[in-house]
């Protein structure tokens, strides 16, 4: 083959442990990876698919208090959601392993202490914010602050998350403790730094030259335009120094050993991208094999698999780690998928618009498939793309039931009505006429080299990471399939013409079997009761695409003449609309269901509704509210229960805003409530009126707040 085996380490980027899996994470990291590794393996290369749960830093503390946990047991919940999300999709990792292990605390530990020793740290003071009321320095998460850039009021210290802007802690305006609402004081504190600046050199000539020290690594022109772009915006930008360590309870010790250690951990991004290196370890030692072999030998390829928010870490600064600390390999390529929006909307996790992956596949096991073609169909690739459910419905219907699922089972009932089930014998100097006029006795022959033509097309898209273009080759397949039965209806001929049937036939019979090889890597559930079908034996994936090439490339046949078949079967089913719209109810339903139904968001970007009259307005009992108590509503995570203080009387208002705000930060904000709205029960508690909010671009949720603090002043 022309293809000659290698050996790969390919990684997709670790999922943060602190909630579920949506489709804009499965179409960003995972599934385009899992196509591709998939590819690799069946071109009989060498191939180490790693990732596992990213399990430290701040956040993960954050939701451990908001849920009154502890971060262990967060980790441990959304580890074994995982788990079950990537076996369901049909993810198919090597290993699947997580940071808290002690091998990986070993490792990460590893690499702090040789670059240490390497002297390639910093060692510097800096002034850093403190919670005196926390008794605490706040990690960047801890912080919230006005974005200097886009003046977004609720920027976190490390990234404003409406313009996507880098910022460090110190740049925030008006910055306030997350964990207790006041404003931080800053005091001295010591990190350790890595000098990214030391570095820009090499990394500009292995980013934008491909090359390290004079040695070729990569070639530039087979990466994407938006990661070499986003990389050389900072490399122009000019790098800075950035702490490895930080001041926090969770995560992995600094070495114990180091003068200053105590109480500091390792960054994240010292952190987590070293679990692709621990889990690597464990998956070798599980195996018998050396993982030295994957991340240092010079007949390796190391391949990320990763979002764009993310190209910044795996392209500059663990290249960086890994090149400070020498032996290790560099990233090959790092090709990056940018975002999947939803019905026309950002997806959004604190205003649940998104499609939850386990939730959805165990909804729709049969699905998996559809799922994974939809979502590769829809790839972000090199832009933003859309996920709709009625382009989900069309895609379905239109291509896998429509034309590969359509192609596949009118050759089957043919094959079984004219030949018992048996793939017919034909004359190979029969002459006939084929679907691009080929009045040859070869036409089955020339017809087979199309078929390898349409094979390699969608091998060569895969390798080349342009995984919508091999969907489309596959799909390709089964249209030229239906195209040859078209051209030569050989329900009208057989009776007449049966050699010339024959022929036809036994082409498409090759077809069938060729997709059942080439929709694999896309769609592996489906390929294998394809298989099932055609009474062939089950992939096993290690070069089996070397097989079928080569047996196409000598001419041979996929299925031999009086090969009996299995009866047929639908692939896919159609998807129905009252199906579409349930689910388009349901994803509505779910943004409104604990964000939306116990407040009011006003969004600015929202067309403003039909007109009302005065008296209409004049209904409403709007007032202000002092908070006085608040704390979650068990099972619900994004309710809150409210004690309010109106006109000297309490009562209880339930909201969906637990996402936004945490219930130490509320007492005492002054709110105003829609206060004759019908009470009624949520999670088993009354609520007894409406917050109203206002939501940012971003999806924050804001209070509206009158200046007077007078609580129970009624407006209007």
């Amino acid at each position: 083959m022309i293809h000659p085996p290698q050996r790969y380490i390919v990684t997709s980027a670790l999922p943060y442990a602190n909630g579920p899996l949506h489709i804009g994470h499965l179409t960003g990291a995972y599934l385009s990876a899992d196509i591709y590794v998939r590819m690799l393996r069946m071109l009989d290369n060498d191939v180490a698919f790693i990732c596992g749960s990213d399990e430290h830093g701040a956040a993960i503390t954050i939701r451990a208090l908001k849920e009154n946990s502890t971060p262990q047991a967060i980790i441990d919940k959304y580890h074994t959601l995982f788990e079950s999300t990537f076996r369901k999709a049909g993810i198919s990792f090597d290993i699947y392993h997580r940071t808290s292990s002690a091998l990986h605390h070993e490792t990460a530990q590893e690499f702090f202490r040789t670059l240490y020793q390497k002297e390639e740290f910093l060692e510097e003071e800096s002034l850093q914010y403190f919670d005196k009321d926390a008794g605490k320095f706040l990690a960047d998460r801890y912080i919230k602050g006005t974005c200097p850039k886009c003046s977004n009021p609720d920027a976190y210290g490390d990234q404003c998350e409406r313009c996507g802007s880098s910022l460090s802690p110190l740049e925030l305006i008006n910055p306030v403790s997350t964990i207790t609402g006041t404003k931080p004081e800053l005091r001295k504190t010591k990190h350790w730094y890595l000098p990214l600046n030391k570095y820009e050199t090499w990394l500009r000539e292995w980013i934008e030259g491909g090359t390290v020290d004079g040695a070729e690594q990569h070639d530039p022109s087979d990466w994407k335009t938006h990661v070499i772009g986003q990389c050389k915006s900072w490399l122009d930008g000019g790098l800075q120094p950035r702490a490895m360590t930080r001041d926090l309870e969770w995560g992995v010790d600094v070495p114990q050993e180091i003068p200053g250690a105590a109480g500091k951990k390792l960054y994240v991004w010292m952190d987590a991208p070293i679990g692709y290196i621990s889990a690597t370890k464990q998956w070798a030692s599980d195996q018998g094999k050396n993982w030295k072999d994957y991340w240092q030998s010079e007949d390796s390829q190391l391949v990320h698999f990763i979002g764009k928010d993310n190209i910044v870490f795996h392209c500059l600064i663990f290249p960086s780690i890994l090149k400070a600390h020498g032996d290790y390999n560099l990233p090959v390529n790092v090709p990056a998928n940018q975002f999947l929006n939803l019905e026309e909307k950002k997806i959004s996790t604190s205003r649940n618009w998104a499609i939850w992956v386990d939730e959805f596949l165990t909804d729709n096991p049969d699905q998996t498939d559809a799922l994974r073609y939809v979502l590769t169909k829809n790839m972000p690739e090199q832009k933003d793309a859309e996920f709709t459910w009625k382009g989900y419905q069309s895609d379905v219907n239109s291509d896998l039931v429509g034309n590969l699922a359509n192609f596949v089972q009118r050759v089957m009932v043919l094959t079984h009505k004219y030949y018992d089930g048996q793939v017919p014998v034909f004359d190979e100097d029969e002459p006939i006429v084929g679907a691009r006029g080929n009045d040859e006795a070869s036409w089955h022959e020339v017809e087979m080299m199309d078929l390898f033509d349409r094979m390699w097309t969608v091998q060569d898209a895969i390798c080349k990471y342009e995984f919508r273009n091999g969907l489309k080759a596959v799909l390709d397949i089964a249209s030229a399939g239906n195209q040859i039965l078209q051209f030569n209806e050989p329900w009208k001929a057989i009776k007449e013409e049966p050699e010339a049937v024959a022929v036809v036939i036994n082409l498409c019979n090759q077809y069938v079997a060729a997709l059942s090889v080439a929709m694999h890597p896309f769609m592996p559930a489906a390929s294998a009761r394809l298989r099932t079908l055609l009474a062939l034996e089950p992939l096993t994936e290690q070069g089996a695409w070397v097989e079928t090439m080569d047996a196409l490339a000598n001419g041979e046949l996929l299925l031999t003449d009086e090969h009996q078949l299995h009866e047929a079967e639908h692939l896919f089913a159609r998807i129905e609309d009252e199906w579409v719209n349930a689910q388009i109810r349901k994803l509505h339903d779910m943004s409104k269901e604990e964000s939306t139904a116990t407040s009011v968001s006003v969004k600015s970007e929202a067309p403003v509704k039909p007109a009302i009259s005065y008296d209409d307005f004049a209904k409403l009992d709007i007032r202000t509210a002092r908070i006085v108590e608040a704390e979650k509503v068990p099972k619900a995570d994004k309710l809150l229960k409210l004690t309010l203080e109106v006109n000297g009387a309490s009562r209880t208002v339930v909201s969906g805003i637990a996402e936004h705000y945490t219930p130490e930060e509320l007492p005492g904000k002054n709110v105003i409530i829609l206060a004759n709205l019908e009470p009624r029960k949520i999670r088993g508690v009354q609520s007894e009126g409406m917050i109203l909010m206002a939501e940012s671009g971003d999806g924050k949720l804001h209070f509206v707040q009158a200046a007077n603090d007078d609580s129970g002043m009624s407006i209007g």
